[in-house]
């Protein structure tokens, strides 16, 4: 018997044990999308993305235990795909345009145990090699919770030798990617394909796309504005934490919008502007209207 896949979904990690009559366990390891989620289970982490550019050399990273019982995390770096729908895969052999950043990184500790409540900091840092060519580098720095030990002086469940028996044991586990960027940004972004539906007739629902093209990734916020025809502007969306990873050159992106009385959908425009925050500014990197 062999079961084995791998599906992006969801926010965290999960092993699926199958225990067939005391014989053999076999996995089925679901690899999920959690580029842009910082927290899993009782785990926080700041920041939320790690990027090496210019002479910076090492950063820090701060982990949280906002649970109630004392946790361990064993760390490593693992590799990732964007799909075009933002959801991630994990894969061992770069795709054409894709650079791997983890044998330019070296981070510690490989392990922490953190009390309820309690914070330690992992510390990160880049090696650079003179033969690194320009463009950028990204690997995924993985914290994989490690399952709690069976309580002193509990027993086994006796297990029927003669049926098939299934043992969920969730492992949850949370990833951000480290970028290690050289040489100069050539990077441009757009916003095309916008399209507005009503789903369900209750849920007013943007759909657009966004198009990346040269050697860096690009990554911010969107904001949504209805527009109407007298020029009244009302925020209806906002979504932080969008990235667009090389070498994707889209992302299809969707999100729901505020059904806030006095808007009519029906009538005027939706302006959507995708912009990142640079030191104590935004700058905006795309734009695009919508006429409804």
């Amino acid at each position: 018997m062999q079961l084995s896949g791998l599906l992006a979904r969801g926010s965290g990690f999960f092993r699926i044990a199958l225990l067939y009559k005391g014989l053999f366990i076999v996995s089925l390891l679901l690899i999920t999308s959690f580029c842009d989620v910082y927290s899993q289970g009782n785990l926080l982490i700041l920041p939320r993305r790690v990027v090496f550019e210019g002479a910076l050399k090492s950063q820090d990273l701060t982990l949280a235990n906002t649970g109630n019982d004392t946790a361990k995390y064993l760390i490593s770096l693992v590799q990732m795909k964007m799909k075009d729908d933002g959801s991630f895969e994990q894969i061992t052999t770069p795709d054409e345009g894709q650079f791997f950043a983890d044998k330019y990184l070296r981070f510690y500790p490989r392990s922490v145990t953190l009390a309820p409540k309690k914070s330690q900091i992992v510390k990160m840092q880049f090696l650079k090699s003179p033969k690194m060519e320009p463009g950028e580098y990204r690997s995924h720095i993985y914290f994989r919770a490690e399952p709690r030990a069976r309580p002193l002086g509990e027993k086994e469940t006796d297990v029927d030798s003669t049926a098939v028996t299934t043992k969920l044991v969730p492992i949850f586990g949370i990833t951000i990617p480290v970028i290690i960027r050289t040489g100069e940004s050539n990077t441009t972004t757009t916003l095309t394909d916008l399209s507005f539906e009503m789903i369900k007739d209750t849920v007013p629902t943007l759909k657009l796309t966004f198009n990346r093209s040269g050697n860096f990734s690009v990554f911010g916020d969107i904001v949504v504005k209805h527009i109407s025809n007298q020029g009244k502007e009302t925020k209806v969306a906002s979504v932080k934490g969008i990235a667009v990873y090389t070498p994707n050159v889209i992302r299809r992106f969707q999100c729901n919008l505020e059904a806030v009385p006095g808007i009519d959908y029906k009538s005027g425009k939706l302006r959507v502007v995708f912009s990142t925050p640079v030191d104590t500014k935004t700058q905006k990197l795309a734009e695009a209207d919508l006429q409804l």
